[in-house]
């Protein structure tokens, strides 16, 4: 036990070094680089079900080994590839390229899709999981190609701008001034306006970070509370057994869905319309509330929908979250406000499944177990069956999640005008002052260049007269 925090939180160590870095490396498609690396993760499941089943089949003996070893090798084995890349002129087709990712990673969910309701159906042996598996990690691997592509159009380009002749130096609009260091705890209530760099404690002690928190405790908490308890619902509603499997097991890509599409939606509504991405969050939370009504009241079928709608929220809240963090408090503390983000899971989860779910479904089951005159016996799982086991717990859900959307109301009327504005101005300024250094270093290598031309040239003329000089002396 005392081993299991090191792999529980390896996930976070994981995210820092993944997540962090792509979104210092393309600050201005943000959005777009957290909604394709959380999409990823929440098939990430799916993907390692079918290796190991490639492998070892239906045998579940080896699976606590696997899942430690193959993340454990991929990390080492990419670990040089993750890094901060300093860069200038940044390609103007960088979106596109997200947009190719984008593609490709939606034909691997559709595939593991429809491989998951295939596996449910019929009966698989151990060659049919091995071309499933090979089907997958196909798919899984295909966008180096997409990469492989854009480097050597980089490349080219590249080749053809150090063959033109002309170079045009033009200065930036505007450098960013360099800031005077002051004392880390004199400024935590004096924050810089937002999209700037927020000190660790300038982020947590604005009334910005704390109605984030808030909103993401009561929209995560319910999400979660969902999410662990489906299939436990699933069976006090009366559902079929092979229905409750299918339907978790369909999960991920439910979440996957999510967090592709406000990953990228949201980014293109905000670059085109100026829309709030804080508005997104109020209205998952309103959307979620609508699939914990379902559960409350037990509305036939009504858990098939409320297991798509709560799942697609819980994808979506992620990505979501962690750009809205990234946007409002400046990149420089990222990777330590990314996880006071991710903190309000455990918190949320806490609340509303340990304490208010957990609390209500036992009371329920000992009030059926005394009315059918059933004594429990020491250790006896408490076991509840009829929409009563989840009504009440789900109501109080519903609450606080719409407590949380009016909550981020205040966030959205709080950065309404930040996100009129440009927000991605500042990098491309950035880009801009960095452009501009490289230009003067070229002129000047240029120059040296040039001046060890000219005084070569000249040391030849004299050494060419002294040699005709000798030669006349000589004839």
């Amino acid at each position: 036990m005392g081993i299991y925090p090191t792999g529980a939180n390896s996930h976070t160590f994981t995210n820092n070094g993944a997540l962090v870095t792509c979104v210092k490396n393309f600050p201005e498609n943000r959005g777009v680089v957290l909604g394709l690396l959380n999409g990823y993760t929440g098939i990430s499941a799916a993907v390692i079900a079918q290796l190991y089943r490639a492998l070892y089949g239906d045998d579940t003996l080896f699976f606590t080994l696997f899942v430690a070893w193959l993340p454990t090798a991929l990390s080492f084995a990419f670990i040089r590839t993750i890094r901060i890349i300093k860069t200038v002129n940044r390609p103007r087709n960088e979106a596109k390229v997200f947009y190719k990712f984008l593609y490709l990673s939606m034909c691997l969910a559709g595939f593991l899709f429809i491989i998951i309701i295939l596996e449910k159906t019929f009966s698989f042996n151990k060659t049919e999981y091995g071309l499933s598996a090979a089907g997958v990690l196909f798919l899984l691997f295909l966008p180096i190609i997409v990469v492989f592509r854009e480097e050597d159009k980089i490349l080219k380009s590249k080749l053809v701008s150090q063959h033109d002749d002309t170079f045009v130096v033009s200065p930036p609009r505007r450098l960013t001034p360099r800031k005077e260091v002051v004392s880390w705890w004199k400024d935590s209530f004096k924050p810089p306006e937002i999209g700037e760099d927020y000190t660790i404690l300038q982020a947590l002690f604005s009334i910005e970070m704390i109605t984030l928190l808030l909103a993401t405790v009561c929209g995560l908490g319910g999400s979660m509370t969902m999410m662990d308890n489906l299939g436990q619902i699933g069976t006090s509603f009366g559902y079929p057994l092979k229905k409750i499997t299918n339907f978790v097991s369909l999960t991920s890509i439910w979440n996957y869905l999510g967090q592709i599409t406000v990953g990228i939606l949201s980014e293109f509504l905000i670059t085109k319309y100026k829309f709030p991405r804080t508005l997104f969050l109020t209205m998952l939370l309103l959307l979620s509330s609508v699939g914990y009504l379902l559960v409350a009241f037990n509305v036939p079928n009504g858990l098939y929908v409320a297991s798509i709608v709560v799942g697609f929220c819980f994808g979506a809240f992620w990505p979501l979250i962690f750009t809205i963090i990234s946007e409002l408090f400046g990149l420089k503390y990222f990777s330590t406000l990314y996880n006071f983000g991710g903190m309000t899971s455990p918190i949320g989860l806490y609340l509303l499944n340990v304490r208010v779910t957990g609390y209500y479904y036992d009371k329920e089951a000992r009030k059926q177990m005394a009315a059918s005159g059933v004594v429990r016996k020491p250790g006896e799982a408490l076991n509840c069956l009829g929409g009563e086991c989840f009504k009440l717990s789900f109501i109080i859900i519903t609450v606080v999640t719409v407590f949380g959307a009016v909550v981020s109301l205040i966030l959205v009327a709080r950065t309404r005008k930040f996100y009129q504005g440009d927000i991605y101005k500042k990098f491309r300024v950035e880009t801009m002052s960095e452009d501009y250094k490289k230009s003067l270093e070229y002129v000047a290598g240029v120059g040296v260049e040039l001046g060890r031309t000219d005084h070569t040239s000249k040391a030849e003329v004299v050494e060419n007269k002294e040699v005709r000089s000798h030669e006349t002396t000589y004839m």
